[in-house]
């Protein structure tokens, strides 16, 4: 088994059984809702931006593991960071799970090991679940994410 492969199985493992920052928000300035009913992933993201930058962010609902996983490692890698940022990790992430183009390691960091899963079509609308609701979220819009 690669190192790249176990080291995927081990962070999916972990964050899918101990999710970070999982639970509601108090006082979001921001929240969105996804939905994926092909999979029956259903997530909720509530965050708090202060000063366009991202302080706290959540998520809750119900997925396999990949979504769960996804949404957990996303809270992580976006907390406390510019709104621009976490929109540009959006478009990083996205780009890596849906494309050919290699992803930048150092820019995604732990984010990295969700490039295999562009070989599971279905298993890419678990993992950018998250990521479209926050989108979502960041942007005020009022729409329930969806990755069908």
């Amino acid at each position: 088994m690669s190192d790249l492969r176990e080291l995927y199985q081990t962070l999916i493992l972990d964050h899918n059984k101990n999710p970070r920052n999982f639970g509601a928000l108090e006082s979001p300035s921001h929240s969105a809702d996804g939905d994926n009913p092909l999979c029956g992933d259903v997530i909720h993201v509530t965050l708090r931006v202060e000063d366009d930058v991202v302080r706290d962010l959540r998520f809750d609902g119900s997925g396999c593991a990949i979504s769960t996983a996804s949404a957990s490692l996303m809270t992580q890698a976006v907390k406390n960071r510019p709104v621009s940022e976490a929109l540009k990790l959006f478009d990083g992430f996205h780009d890596m799970v849906t494309t050919d183009v290699p992803a930048d390691g150092a820019e995604l960091g732990k984010l990295a090991v969700f490039a295999g899963v562009r070989e599971f079509p279905v298993r890419v609308k678990c993992a950018t679940l998250p990521w479209h609701t926050l989108k979502n979220a960041l942007k005020g819009s009022n729409d329930v994410a969806r990755t069908e």
